[in-house]
């Protein structure tokens, strides 16, 4: 029976907000996440596809996790699709941190044992989709060396456009080993936006970087400056929400809006709390204009991942269709796995196994995930628990 447009809508809008309300540990670990849910799961995708919806949102700058998110929905139910699968991953966290602004700014909740836990289960998500992943995406030696130099190199040249260009560098790499060849199924992608959307949305894009700064010098309204600061740090930041707070800290303490000591309060927040990290931006906002203030400043952050997700989703589409890049295609979905591994070692790794018993617990947490299949939700919980059990132990 075929499901009706409402309950698809319906079913993801509540998927999403599961995805929203669960998924701890930063942009990779909600990448993990995903796979768990929408790739193992409901099969909506296949890993081909989602790997190759992954490599686009590594190109674009902004929240990674919530693009990936939004590309999802749209392949799943259009643009509404697309809109309720952003509402539903990123409203959770965004009303629990304009209630810490309003109400628990002054709590210290960064070093709690149940927030470690929290960490240690997106050590045991993220290790659990890499594994996935490698396995499809990585099948034989050119492949696996493809993976292993991106590792490499996102490891030891931390820089903005570091993940950029070794992406460039595996799809000319593809190309040349593996041109005329095509991987065993190819993965037809289906977008339901036409080209010209696309050109709207980028336009739309690059249009607001410029008018907004113009509107800011012409006007005193602190809701368009606002506005400007909030949508220029989510147009131009490479790398995700770990990138986005040191480069709102610029932005915001040292005019003024809030001082270092509200800011430190809310990123230990933004660290505690379940979606993505851009929505500490909702803090900031609800801070210096209540919670109108924090709606505003989710808008503006999150509008240019939309804009370029939407105006790029379906060139991305064609160019995939493309028989003679299909190797370009696997040299780059080869690198994401490097990548992928490079940031489960740094912050996820280094941040979260700190003694030999969080490492028997994340492997815990992994078999439990793996072996046994027990659903992420589960594991959020026993990682909860644990995480406060092990606190009283140490």
């Amino acid at each position: 029976m075929k499901q009706s447009k409402l309950s698809l809508l319906l079913e993801i809008l509540m998927v999403s907000a599961k995805l929203g309300l669960t998924s701890f540990g930063g942009p990779i670990a909600h990448l993990g996440y995903f796979h768990d849910e929408y790739v193992r799961r409901r099969k909506w995708l296949d890993e081909q596809a989602y790997a190759n919806l992954v490599a686009l949102c590594q190109f674009l700058p902004g929240p990674a996790s919530s693009q990936v998110g939004i590309g999802i929905g749209v392949m799943r139910g259009g643009l509404l699709g697309g809109i309720l699968a952003f509402v539903g991953f990123t409203t959770p966290s965004v009303v629990m941190l304009i209630l810490f602004a309003l109400i628990l700014k002054g709590m210290d909740i960064g070093n709690a044992g149940w927030i470690h836990g929290l960490k240690i289960v997106a050590v045991a998500v993220v290790a659990h989709a890499i594994w996935g992943m490698a396995q499809k995406l990585t099948p034989d030696l050119s492949r696996k060396a493809i993976a292993l130099l991106a590792l490499i190199c996102t490891l030891l040249w931390q820089t903005a456009y570091t993940q950029v260009s070794v992406i460039l560098i595996a799809a000319v790499a593809g190309f040349i080993i593996y041109k005329g060849q095509k991987e065993d199924s190819i993965t037809v992608i289906q977008v339901p936006l036409t080209r010209g959307f696309g050109v709207i949305c980028l336009g739309l894009f690059f249009g607001l970087l410029i008018v907004l700064p113009i509107l800011r010098e012409l006007t005193a309204s602190s809701w368009v400056a606002m506005l400007d600061s909030f949508y220029r740090s989510g147009s131009l930041v490479f790398g995700g929400g770990h990138v986005v707070l040191p480069l709102l800290e610029r932005e915001f303490v040292p005019s003024g809006w809030l001082d270092k000591e509200a800011f430190l309060a809310g990123y230990g927040a933004a660290q505690a709390v379940p979606g993505p990290l851009f929505t500490f931006a909702a803090y900031i906002g609800a801070v210096v204009d209540g919670w109108a203030g924090g709606l505003l400043a989710t808008f503006a952050i999150f509008l240019p991942a939309f804009l370029l997700v939407l105006g790029t989703l379906p060139f991305w589409v064609s160019i995939n269709r493309n028989p003679n890049i299909s190797g370009a295609v696997m040299g780059v979905n080869a690198a994401v796995v490097g990548i992928l591994i490079s940031a489960f070692y740094d912050p996820i790794w280094t941040s979260t196994i700190l003694a030999p018993i969080d490492f028997a617990f994340a492997a815990l947490l992994f078999s439990m995930l793996a072996y046994w299949k027990l659903p992420p939700w589960v594991i959020v919980v026993i990682g909860v628990i644990g995480g406060y059990l092990l606190s009283l132990i140490v």
